[in-house]
């Protein structure tokens, strides 16, 4: 039973301990919760110490009737889709054709498959998945799965996932999430159990770096990985594993400067997220400002962005040609967001998509003359075309290209920055209600500096619904059809790249 995972009050802990805990009678398991906040103690009771936990307050003492121990995975499958998995034998019933949340990794390659004919995706998310079941019966009665979510499960080791995925010869995406799973004693043994896995999502799991260079022998045909929000500090290179990696998504971890070049040991790395990550520098010391000559390995980049300068050193990588940066901390002279989106587009000049919007010619044109014009004065100021500063130059590498793309600015065509001022500031934006058909849009101008918080407060005032209860996405016209989170209160409009005539969809408990 030791080491076993458990469920509990819907929290999930990992047993470290079973037998008395006097002075009471009966047996106890000794708990270490997931969430710290869920225990009491370090597995220590009247100064005996029964077990350890990573945290001073993750431990409890817990009856064995009071957790679940979860069930096997046909089980499961049976209870989930109430279903006898003995349909699943035929080709023409597929097991679900629910969405599969895949924690912010890219989907366009899912959705394609997703649409064949005879795919089949099977979601047990939060299903306390234990293990297989009897041997050998997921292979005869789930044959065709392709995509599975086994996220927030009760597995508590590789070896047991393995034990499942083994009986899936077409698993070709798996979802992995929150779970605490034991590293395997030999990752390389247990390799034919993922031989055809392509993506794998393991946000929230704990894992550092180092312990996913460990597993990886077991993903030989790994494409995309997804390592969101774990224990994920600094980077070490690759060797001999993930060589087929074309996506990594490394958002939520704190990395430290300088850890990102050990990936230049991933030769067929494309896709790059890097948000949330605390980096606040990348530098190409050996590449001169203007030079794209760095090894073409990324080819879309999502970071989170302090400073310009950091920009002015991506603009270095000529694959550069998708690149995300929603909720960065970059501004421009006027203040406004839209410019800054301007100034990203003029000095990232092979980029072809930003913030998922297509960057169209007339789009790239209006901001590379824009940019000349804004900058035109600081650079007669640092030169013009005589002896042009060293200065202006770092600050402002593409701007010799773009004086010989369209020509020098003339005194009388040279772009003040407009002076930040409210009444620049105002976004319309249209308030609507999914849930609620009989409910008007409503309309309001607000500014792009207010948080979240009071918006609330504001929808609070309009509909009598206490704020706590209202979740708010948002759609943008360039994205028809996408919902963006607004997870945070304390974040502001122009945070979430709000723009002007944008739809905020308000739904509430």
């Amino acid at each position: 039973m030791l080491s076993k995972r458990v469920s509990c009050g819907g929290e999930r802990a990992t047993v470290r301990y079973v037998g008395p805990v006097p002075p009471t009678a009966g047996l106890w398991l000794g708990v270490e919760w997931d969430n710290a906040d869920r225990g009491k103690h370090d597995g220590s009771h009247e100064g005996v110490q029964y077990f350890t936990c990573r945290h001073p307050t993750g431990g409890s003492f817990v009856r064995p009737a009071k957790v679940s121990f979860g069930v096997d995975y046909l089980t499961a499958v049976e209870q989930l889709y109430q279903i006898d998995t003995e349909e699943v034998l035929s080709e023409e019933i597929p097991i679900s054709s629910k969405k599969l949340e895949w924690g912010r990794i890219k989907e366009r390659r899912y959705e394609r498959k997703r649409q064949r004919k005879h795919t089949a995706v099977v979601l047990l998310s939060q299903c306390e998945v234990n293990g297989p079941g009897t041997d050998g019966e997921i292979r005869k009665t789930t044959p065709n799965v392709q995509w599975l979510d086994l996220s927030r499960s009760l597995l508590s080791c590789w070896e047991h996932v393995a034990s499942i995925t083994q009986q899936l010869d077409r698993l070709e995406g798996l979802q992995l999430s929150y779970n605490r799973l034991r590293l395997p004693f030999d990752p390389s043994a247990l390799r034919h159990a993922f031989s055809s896995l392509r993506v794998l999502s393991l946000i929230g799991c704990d894992v550092t770096w180092t312990q996913v260079l460990q597993c990886a022998p077991m993903w030989p045909q790994l494409e995309e990985l997804c390592v969101e929000d774990n224990n994920i500090t600094e980077l070490h290179r690759p060797v001999d594993v993930l060589q087929m990696l074309k996506t990594l998504n490394l958002s939520g971890n704190r990395l430290v400067q300088d850890t990102l070049l050990s990936l230049a040991a991933l030769p067929r790395l494309e896709q790059l997220n890097l948000s949330k990550t605390g980096l606040s520098v990348i530098q190409f010391d050996d590449v001169a400002p203007g030079d794209t000559s760095v090894p073409p390995q990324s080819a879309d980049l999502v970071l989170g962005i302090y400073c310009w300068r950091v920009v002015d050193e991506l603009a270095k990588l000529p694959s550069l040609v998708q690149f995300s940066c929603r909720g960065n901390q970059l501004i421009s002279s006027d203040g406004n967001p839209k410019t800054v989106n301007q100034l990203l587009i003029a000095k990232l000049g092979q980029l072809i998509l930003l913030n998922n919007c297509q960057i169209h010619p007339e789009d790239r044109r209006g901001a590379e003359i824009d940019y000349i014009k804004i900058f035109g004065e600081e650079w007669l100021k640092a030169g013009g075309r005589s002896q042009l500063s060293t200065q202006f130059t770092c600050e402002h590498p593409r701007y010799q290209t773009l004086i010989d793309k369209y020509g020098a600015p003339e005194e009388g065509e040279l772009k003040k920055p407009e002076p930040f001022a409210l009444k620049n500031q105002l976004l319309k934006i249209t308030f609507v209600f999914p849930d609620d058909a009989e409910r008007k849009p409503i309309e309001k101008k607000l500014p792009a500096s207010m948080v979240i918080q009071k918006v609330k407060g504001l929808l609070y005032r309009l509909l009598k619904v206490p704020a706590t209860d209202l979740k708010l996405t948002y759609t943008s016209l360039k994205m028809v059809g996408t919902e963006f989170e607004i997870d945070s209160d304390l974040k502001t409009l122009q945070f979430y790249s709000i723009e002007d005539g944008d739809q905020v969809l308000v739904r509430w408990s």
